[in-house]
């Protein structure tokens, strides 16, 4: 049945866009194989009761073989994810907005670190409000939220999220209250004579990998409920969100992590003789996140920004004194235009340099 709902003949599959013309309803349920013959790349198989034989791939075959070990239990990661702490990132995946507009095999590599790491920097972009449009215009779109296409991050006297004001910032995703979340963000430097304000990166997949070193229990706690996350900043704008803190699969990979003290709501769906668990499971992960040994800090100067995967790389920075300007601006997209791009850029410029 797998073999003939994967069949790549005309019949099957549109040649123009690779989608299946049939339903698996129009294959019939008592499917058999009556003869398969392999000749040097090619698979032919035999169907009946329709009476079809059709051709295969071996390559396209060994690579789509799902007889493969089991993974090595929850809160595995993909085998395309680095996972890094301070001391282990050997360097950070930077390139010039001049060489990734022109050069599509560097493009392909950084989007590839991107990837790999969670995060890639630009430099030597220009230093115009929206310049951060160009950096998205790489692989994909703008998605607009309540703050608009953009925000700006800089000193307010009335800040309506804490991120406007000068005050430290401990490492966290973004916008853990909305579902879906934002899977990217851009955060673009325009201004930045102020004192402090470094910018923070942590991993959030290699601190889960930690907590569940240390203590297994931890990890499943956190993976095991929901947490609620709640924004409610100005009157016309109140988001809540419901999803764990590390967020997996069901056959258990680690897919996403939402850690973001600022906007965690009242937590309702851990029960009560597991709550005291779930808050020390929290405490430790937060501890974790904290560790300086977790930490890269950066300084964005202007015409620089970060990528970031925000369902894994957490960001935050360091307080900043009132004297001097800091402007930053930021925006978000979506991981599946930046995939999307990569395979098209693999596959015109050939396997991915990193």
């Amino acid at each position: 049945m797998w073999l003939r709902d994967n069949a790549p003949d005309r019949q099957t599959r549109s040649p123009e866009n690779g989608q299946k013309l049939i339903t698996i309803g129009e294959i019939p349920a008592n499917t058999t194989i009556v003869a398969a013959t392999a000749d040097g790349a090619t698979l032919t198989v035999s169907f009946q009761p329709e009476n079809r034989t059709i051709g295969y791939d071996l390559g396209w075959l060994r690579r789509n073989a799902y007889d493969r070990p089991a993974r090595n239990g929850r809160g595995w990661i993909a085998s395309r994810i680095e996972t890094w702490e301070s001391r282990s990132l050997a360097a950070i995946p930077e390139a010039t907005m001049e060489t990734l507009k022109a050069d599509t095999a560097r493009l392909r590599d950084w989007l590839a670190a991107v990837v790999r790491l969670g995060f890639g920097k630009v430099v030597a972009g220009n230093t115009k409000p929206g310049a951060l449009f160009e950096v998205v215009d790489l692989f994909g779109y703008v998605r607009e939220t309540n703050y608009g296409r953009h925000f700006e991050v800089r000193t307010d006297a009335n800040p309506t999220n804490l991120a406007f004001s000068s005050v430290g910032l401990q490492p966290h995703t973004d916008n853990p209250y909305r579902d879906p979340v934002p899977t990217l963000q851009v955060l673009y430097c325009l201004e930045n004579s102020a004192e402090g304000g470094e910018n923070i990166l942590v991993d959030g997949f290699r601190a889960a990998e930690r907590l569940r070193a240390d203590s297994p229990d931890h990890f499943e706690v956190l993976s095991a409920y929901c947490a609620r996350f709640r924004y409610a900043g100005d009157g016309s704008t109140n988001l809540c969100a419901r999803r764990p803190i590390l967020e997996l699969a069901p056959d258990g990979e680690l897919t996403a992590i939402r850690f973001n003290n600022r906007s965690l709501a009242a937590v309702t769906d851990v029960p009560f003789e597991r709550m005291d668990a779930w808050y020390a499971a929290y405490r430790r992960l937060g501890e974790i996140v904290d560790d300086p040994a977790m930490q890269v800090m950066v300084r964005l100067e202007p015409g620089a920004c970060f990528l970031l995967d925000n369902t894994r790389v957490l960001h935050g920075r360091t307080a900043y004194a009132g004297s001097g300007r800091r402007w930053l601006q930021g925006c978000y997209a979506d991981k599946d235009g930046l995939l999307s791009k990569l395979a098209v850029l693999t596959a015109v410029c050939g396997r991915s340099a990193e």
